[in-house]
């Protein structure tokens, strides 16, 4: 059996015993899911790392996995508890946390997509190429073929219903 065939039969064995595995480290931490998880998925890391230096046939996987899980255990009671951060430090948390949240952004956008499928196609395209991609109305009014003052008042016909359907939806707390 060569090596990779070997680590991936490796892998099943491991894999099959996962829920068994969590069920082991429950009763040993308790209802902590975050910190069971964490010990589960460490167990099976160092099987798949261990996986060439291990001989899988003399030695059960299930007893070697519990094992670990076990000794992994023991080390977060040594450690008393704490959760060891890994990734970010509390320098980098803090320039992160003055950036805009994602998900503000996601649902603005979704207001601002609805609200756009609101206005004619002729307004809509013009706000968009006008606002949203900043075009001057000059450029737009020759790539659209129309006066300048059409477009200048498709803009701002356009910018007044988006107004108007904010202010609406606002008193009537139908935004989100």
């Amino acid at each position: 059996m060569d090596a990779q065939t070997h680590q991936a039969a490796v892998i099943e064995q491991c894999l099959a015993e996962r829920e068994g595995l969590r069920r082991y480290v429950t009763s040993l931490l308790g209802q902590d899911p975050h910190m069971v998880e964490d010990v589960v998925q460490e167990t099976l890391l160092r099987a798949w790392q261990g996986a060439e230096r291990l001989d899988w046939e003399r030695r059960p996987v299930r007893m070697w996995l519990f094992r670990v899980a076990r000794n992994l255990v023991v080390d977060h009671y040594r450690r008393g508890g704490r959760a060891i951060p890994v990734g970010l430090g509390s320098n980098q948390l803090a320039e992160r946390v003055d950036q805009p949240d994602p998900t503000e952004q996601v649902i603005n956008r979704r207001m601002l997509v609805d609200l756009l499928r609101r206005l004619s196609p002729a307004h809509r395209e013009v706000v968009a190429r006008v606002h949203l991609l900043g075009h001057p109305g000059e450029e737009v009014a020759a790539v659209l073929g129309l006066p300048i003052g059409t477009v200048k008042s498709r803009a701002h016909n356009a910018v007044r219903q988006l107004r108007a359907e904010l202010t609406r939806e606002d008193r009537t707390g139908a935004a989100a």
